[in-house]
């Protein structure tokens, strides 16, 4: 999430009661997880695995619970609780609105969009042209969708991401802020499930098309002239190419990438990247014809042990 304006990082260090590592009057121009950073953002770091991957990455500041020094052009924060100074600042720049009208007053709505009863547009939504949003289906706040996007019934966009971080005491919220950002001509079945980045976008690519009852993790980008079919679950941090298809109840495991023009049977289970133009089958996933003779060879085990204990 971008900022409204930048901000100093010391003003920051202020809101979270948090101290600066470096120069304090550098300029913040947003907020976001590591997933998703680029120069000029901040982000927060709570575990000794992935110090080094915070303090290298693009993201220009760091909160982190270390002692260490700046390294070169970044400059940090340091807190006791990296995790509730991040939250902090996120509810800070992204407060929550409640809604007082089914359609609210700053959505944008383009020429000849069909919005049907009981449908919920939120705050800052903007829809395209000649588009058809179905009775009860709910558009989350900050949600950008383009021109002849159809979306059926009871499908909710921009939900907040399935992320928590463990605590002895339970579970703390990663308050969302990011978008789902729909391109043009996407059709979207009922009662799919497609939420909001955590700090960044979920993108849905022109003329992508989903079934009934899809679900789309958080931070997920799928390309162009997709196909999901029923029951499909993605979780979150995905990269899908363009041209790939997921047959029904296919399982997508996160932060891994399916390659251009691939292929997942019904009822895989996605653990770990798949390559573009090939067809996958199984749990964990496997070339499909690979697969399909390994099955093959499974039923004559029987057989074949019979003729071991004759011989």
């Amino acid at each position: 999430m971008k900022f409204p304006q930048p901000i100093a990082l010391k003003a920051l260090a202020e809101l979270t009661g948090t101290r600066v590592i470096g120069d304090g009057s550098r300029q913040v121009s947003g907020i976001n997880e590591i997933h998703k950073v680029e120069a000029g953002d901040i982000t927060f770091v709570d575990h000794p695995k992935y110090y080094d991957k915070a303090l290298q990455s693009a993201a220009t500041f760091v909160i982190i619970n270390k002692e260490v020094d700046a390294p070169e052009g970044k400059a940090l924060l340091f807190a006791e609780d990296p995790f509730s100074a991040y939250i902090r600042i996120v509810r800070h720049f992204r407060t929550f609105e409640p809604s007082t009208a089914a359609i609210s007053p700053t959505a944008v709505i383009g020429t000849g969009t069909v919005i049907q009863p009981g449908a919920f547009i939120g705050h800052h939504v903007r829809i395209g042209n000649n588009c058809v949003i179905h009775a009860n289906v709910s558009i989350y706040d900050h949600t950008e969708i383009g021109d002849e996007v159809i979306i059926h019934s009871n499908t909710v966009i921009g939900a907040d991401a399935f992320y928590f971080k463990r605590r002895p005491e339970g579970y703390d919220k990663m308050y969302s802020c990011g978008r789902v950002i729909i391109h043009d001509r996407v059709e979207i079945g009922a009662n799919c499930t497609i939420d909001k980045g955590v700090s960044g976008d979920t993108v849905i690519g022109a003329g992508t098309k989903m079934d009934n009852m899809v679900h789309v993790g958080h931070d997920t980008v799928i390309g162009r002239n997709c196909l999901f079919a029923a029951q499909v679950g993605i979780a979150g941090v995905v990269t899908i190419e363009d041209d790939v298809i997921l047959w029904g109840q296919v399982g997508v495991q996160k932060d891994l990438t399916i390659g251009k023009g691939a292929v997942v049977l019904g009822k895989s289970g996605v653990p770990k990247s798949l390559e573009g133009g090939k067809t996958y089958f199984g749990s964990p996933t496997q070339e499909a014809r690979d697969k399909m003779r390994e099955l093959a060879l499974i039923k004559q085990l029987p057989e074949l042990l019979e003729r071991l204990k004759n011989r």
